[in-house]
């Protein structure tokens, strides 16, 4: 396992499955009641430049059932926020924990951090990628389809982080994705460039052919943290781009719908889809513990 998580491409198609089974055996150890404190005396730091509800509950218990601690850590109540670098704030994590996860405003600010450290990093979202999205994204399917290998796999809306670490995956699970989104919102052009020079993505402007015959059909708000200035303009430009029960109608009768939440009912998603018996949201949800945990132990910790 490699020393930092910024990207889901820091991770080998290998290793990506072994931590996809391992997430299902905690999940299952979770159900059935087995304890499984793989991290006793391990410390994770957790820096929130954003606010987050999954992210920082799916860590904070992760660790805990682990048997491990988690420290909040607002840059706010920090002397980050009178200026104290990044590196300096790095080297001094570095002797107090065993692992740093940052949800970041800026994606150079995770790599500076994980260039100063010596302890590993996790992504825990950037303007750029959301690898423990993802991760907790594959093992939602894998728990629905098995081999991840040849799945269809629809993105409709906004080219953001969590489109960008997607579209990256395939080059690690032999899944196609079809993205759609409207001009001007397309995913970060290198993470374009890596993708289909090694993996299976096509772009189309209308959702109805990415969805078509999709297996799993993913949509995202259409206003992430940070692009609130340009809500009007992203309304009006995504207001085509909604899964509504019309759109899933392309899709394999069997398709599953996924979403990163928060969710804007009436939006990207209509309630009825969202609730409907083709959602998994909240399968998936749930999936952002045991990925973690999963990934977690992999890091910093070691199985009898």
């Amino acid at each position: 396992m490699k020393r930092t998580i910024l990207s889901i491409l820091d991770l080998t198609a290998d290793e990506i499955g072994t931590l996809l089974d391992d997430a299902i055996r905690l999940k299952k150890e979770r159900s059935d009641g087995v304890a499984h404190p793989h991290l006793a005396g391990k410390t994770l730091g957790m820096i929130f430049e954003k606010s987050s509800t999954r992210t920082r509950i799916s860590f904070d218990v992760g660790m805990y059932e682990l048997g491990g601690y988690a420290l909040y850590l607002n840059p706010r109540d920090m002397q980050l926020d009178r200026g104290e670098a990044i590196p300096d704030t790095a080297r001094v994590l570095s002797r107090y924990l065993s692992a740093a996860m940052i949800r970041a405003n800026s994606h150079s600010s995770i790599e500076t951090l994980s260039d100063n450290s010596t302890i590993p990093v996790i992504n825990g979202l950037s303007d750029k990628e959301h690898p423990c999205q993802i991760l907790a994204d594959l093992m939602t399917l894998k728990e629905r389809f098995g081999d991840l290998s040849g799945l269809h796999l629809a993105w409709v809306g906004d080219g953001n982080n969590v489109c960008n670490s997607l579209i990256l995956s395939t080059i690690l699970t032999g899944m196609k994705v079809s993205v759609a989104v409207p001009p001007g919102y397309e995913p970060d052009p290198d993470c374009i460039r890596r993708a289909e020079a090694r993996g299976n993505v096509t772009f189309h402007r209308r959702p109805e052919e990415a969805v078509a015959g999709a297996d799993a059909v993913y949509t995202d708000t259409w206003i992430s943290m940070g692009n609130e200035d340009e809500q009007d303009a992203r309304l009006k430009a995504f207001a085509p781009y909604s899964v509504t029960s019309a759109l899933l109608s392309h899709a394999s009768e069997d398709a599953v719908v996924l979403h990163c939440l928060p969710a804007h009912r009436g939006l990207e998603i209509t309630d009825e889809v969202l609730d409907g018996p083709q959602s998994v949201v909240w399968d998936q949800a749930e999936n952002r513990l045991h990925a973690q945990k999963s990934l977690l132990v992999a890091l910093i910790g070691k199985r009898d």
